[in-house]
């Protein structure tokens, strides 16, 4: 029995995506050895909850690859219903953890929490690709109520995220609305139209929408007097001293005297960069942005090789959940952008958002190991199509 399981295990591997596997668990164990760093300055155990995450989640992507991406996106309505329930449960018994703004966090047995805009993400890339799936198939893609049905699709998430107060995880569903849909083939006109909406609510949206926070936060990018630095600049400002202080090859991992005192407020978390600027210096943070840029063009490459529109826009899905969190992440950390609560994929502590992108590895692997059975389910419904028109036409 134990041959047998050894043999299947074996032949599972050589099926999936290796390359894939090798550089996001690659990703993952840089991210452990940072938190474990970080982790000196204080007395949680963010290494533990983070390595149990990935052993969940890695072991979660392995049971999901070996199903049928068909199969999944069939049960969209499951994902949509179970996601869309965790997300409203949070109006209800939400808390509100420490060093966050928004209360997006459900409190489970032991201590632990769970945060369901993390798994809605997931469930965004199924329902939202079978969604674009549906719309070709019947003709409607580039139709104008089809593109305004992609859009109340995707402003259910943006609209319940952010009444919880997580305007960085609704920026994140707003592009990933924007890439899938642009992949899919929606025409550019319906961009354009978008972008100027955009542009003319933002006056509202400034006087309306934003509070003083949000706002302060916008404008330290633009300041440069003591009082900005000290305090809604704080923590980019120290961020950057962090990253400068390391150098080139950094002052030694385990060997930070910033990171041991946690200069930088909440370094484990949004700010986990800066831990590998200070103790692994330009090289440490080059090879973490190597690490992304490898991992999304391993994704893209996957998509490009499915023949069907669902499984290139499950793997369009991932590509824009890790890009644009990446981005926004490195840009909140370097002071381009602002601090809008945005993790580093595979490096920022959270046990829920370690765990639920191994859910979305498991989607992109399914889709690498079932191309094969669907092109092959489509040349053989092309050929029974071809061959029952060569009767008919004999006839």
């Amino acid at each position: 029995m134990l041959r047998r399981f050894l043999r299947s295990a074996a032949d599972y591997f050589r099926r999936t995506d290796k390359i894939l596997w090798l550089l996001t668990l690659t990703a993952s164990a840089y991210g452990l050895l940072l938190i474990a760093s970080q982790q000196r300055s204080g007395n949680v155990n963010f290494l533990g909850t983070q390595a149990a995450a990935v052993f969940i989640g890695y072991a979660a992507a392995a049971l999901i690859s070996a199903v049928d991406y068909n199969c999944i996106t069939r049960l969209w309505w499951l994902f949509a219903g179970f996601s869309l329930f965790l997300t409203i449960l949070v109006f209800f018994i939400g808390i509100k953890i420490t060093g966050t703004d928004d209360v997006g966090w459900i409190s489970l047995p032991l201590g632990m929490t769970f945060q369901p805009s993390e798994l809605t993400k997931i469930a965004f890339i199924i329902t939202f690709s079978k969604h674009l799936e549906v719309l070709d198939q019947h003709g409607r893609l580039k139709s104008f109520f089809g593109v305004i049905s992609l859009l109340l699709h995707a402003l259910l998430p943006v609209g319940l995220i952010h009444l919880q107060g997580d305007d960085g995880a609704a920026l994140v569903f707003a592009l990933m609305f924007i890439i899938m849909s642009f992949a899919a083939g929606v025409q550019l006109r319906y961009f354009a139209v978008l972008g100027a909406a955009a542009a003319a609510v933002m006056p509202l949206l400034w006087m309306k929408i934003m509070n003083s926070d949000q706002k302060n936060r916008l404008m330290v990018l633009f300041g440069t007097d003591d009082k900005a630095f000290s305090t809604y600049g704080w923590q980019q400002y120290q961020g950057k001293v962090s990253i400068a202080s390391g150098g080139i090859f950094g002052k030694g991992l385990f060997s930070g005297p910033r990171v041991a005192a946690d200069v930088v407020p909440y370094q484990e978390n949004d700010f986990i960069f800066t831990v590998a600027g200070e103790e692994l210096g330009f090289i440490g943070c080059a090879a973490i942005i190597l690490l992304f840029v490898l991992i999304l063009l391993r994704v893209l490459k996957n998509a490009s090789r499915t023949a069907e529109l669902s499984g290139r826009i499950i793997c369009t899905g991932f590509f824009a959940l890790v890009g644009t969190q990446a981005v926004i992440n490195l840009g909140m950390v370097l002071g381009l952008l602002p601090v809008v609560g945005v993790t580093l994929p595979f490096f920022s502590s959270g046990g829920t958002s370690a765990a639920c992108l191994y859910l979305g590895i498991g989607l992109v692997q399914s889709v690498y190991m079932h191309q094969n059975s669907t092109l092959s389910g489509h040349v053989r419904a092309e050929l029974s199509r071809t061959t029952q028109g060569s009767v008919f036409a004999a006839m």
